[in-house]
C-alpha cells in the first residue's frame, strides 16, 4: 500500500515538471523571476487552506526546493479556523495523498467571526490573515506564500473598477503594514484557475470548495455574490474574446498616463489638469 501511495505522489510531482510544465511550473517560475518573490535564505511559510489553489502551492514548492540554485526555507501551514469534521478529513486525506507535510495549528476564528455580527466573511477574512501573519511571525518567516491564482487577480481588478470606481490590482507581492519585515507573496499570480482544475482533475483529487463552514451564508454575502457575478461576466466576456484575460491583465502595467483623469499616490489626488497647460505649451514651441 505504501509503495503504491509513494508511486502516486511521485506521478503527481512528476506531472507538474513535465505535463503541466507550461501551464503551472513555467508561469510559477516566471512569476517568482519577473516579481523577485523569492531571495536566498528567505523563511517563506506557505499557507494551505484546503482547496485546490494552497494545495498546488504546496507542491510547486517542494518542487522548487528540489531545483533551486539557491538556498531557503519553507514552512507548510495549515491554519485551522474551525473546518467541519468532514472538510477537515477530507484537507487530511488529501495532504497525505500529495506528500505535504503541514502542520496544522487549531483556532477559532469562524465562532468567532459569526458570532460578532455585522459581516462574518469579511471579518473571518481579516482575522484569518492577522492569525496568519502572527504564525509565520512565531516561526521566524519572513514572507507568507498565499494560493491566489490570475483568475483572482483579474476579478479582484474589475471589481475595484465596477463596483468601487477605482482602479487598482491585487499585487503580486506586498508589505505587511503591521509586522515588520514581513511580505506577502503570490507565486500562482500567473497561472489560469482552468488549468489548476485540470491538474486536479487528472488526478481525481477532490477539494473543498470553500474553507468557511457557513458556505451556505455566503451566497447573501455582498463580497461573494459580487465576486461570483465579475466571474461570471469574464467567462462570458472569454467566450467572446479568447485573449480577454492577457488583454486585462496587461492593461494594469501598462496605463498611459497621459490619457487618464486622474490618479492617487498614497494620500496625494492628482488631476490630468496640474500639466494641461503645460503640455499645451510644449506643442506650441
Amino acid at each position: 500500500m505504501a509503495d503504491k501511495q509513494l508511486t502516486k505522489i511521485q506521478e503527481i510531482e512528476r506531472s507538474i515538471i513535465k505535463t503541466y510544465r507550461s501551464k503551472l511550473w513555467s508561469p510559477f517560475i516566471k512569476a517568482l523571476k519577473d516579481y523577485e518573490m523569492i531571495k536566498p535564505n528567505d523563511k517563506i511559510c506557505v499557507c494551505i487552506s484546503g482547496g485546490k489553489d494552497s494545495m498546488l502551492l504546496a507542491k510547486l514548492f517542494q518542487e522548487l526546493r528540489k531545483h533551486s540554485d539557491f538556498e531557503f526555507e519553507v514552512s507548510y501551514i495549515l491554519m485551522n479556523p474551525g473546518y467541519n469534521e468532514k472538510n477537515l478529513n477530507l484537507i487530511k486525506k488529501n495532504l497525505d495523498i500529495l506528500g505535504i507535510p503541514a502542520e496544522i495549528i487549531d483556532t477559532d476564528i469562524f465562532n468567532i467571526a459569526n458570532n460578532v455580527g455585522g459581516k462574518p466573511c469579511y471579518l473571518c477574512a481579516r482575522m484569518r490573515r492577522g492569525a496568519l501573519y502572527g504564525i509565520a511571525e512565531r516561526k521566524g518567516c519572513n514572507k507568507i506564500a498565499l494560493g491566489h491564482h490570475l483568475d483572482d487577480v483579474i476579478e479582484t481588478t474589475l471589481m475595484s473598477i465596477l463596483n468601487n470606481g477605482i482602479v487598482q490590482t491585487m499585487l503580486p507581492k506586498i508589505h505587511s503594514d503591521n509586522f515588520k519585515g514581513m511580505e506577502l507573496i503570490r507565486p500562482l499570480y500567473l497561472i489560469r484557475e482552468k488549468d489548476i482544475k485540470n491538474w486536479a482533475k487528472r488526478f481525481d483529487l477532490e477539494f473543498i470548495r470553500c474553507a468557511c463552514r457557513f458556505t451556505e451564508m455566503t451566497e447573501n454575502d455582498e463580497m461573494v455574490s459580487k465576486r461570483k457575478e465579475t466571474k461570471e461576466l469574464i467567462h462570458e466576456l472569454e467566450l467572446k474574446n479568447p485573449v480577454i484575460i492577457k488583454n486585462l491583465f496587461m492593461a494594469t502595467s501598462n496605463i498611459n498616463m497621459d490619457k487618464i483623469l486622474g490618479y492617487r499616490k498614497g494620500e496625494e489626488i492628482h488631476s490630468y489638469l496640474e500639466t494641461y497647460d503645460d503640455i499645451k505649451n510644449n506643442d506650441s514651441k
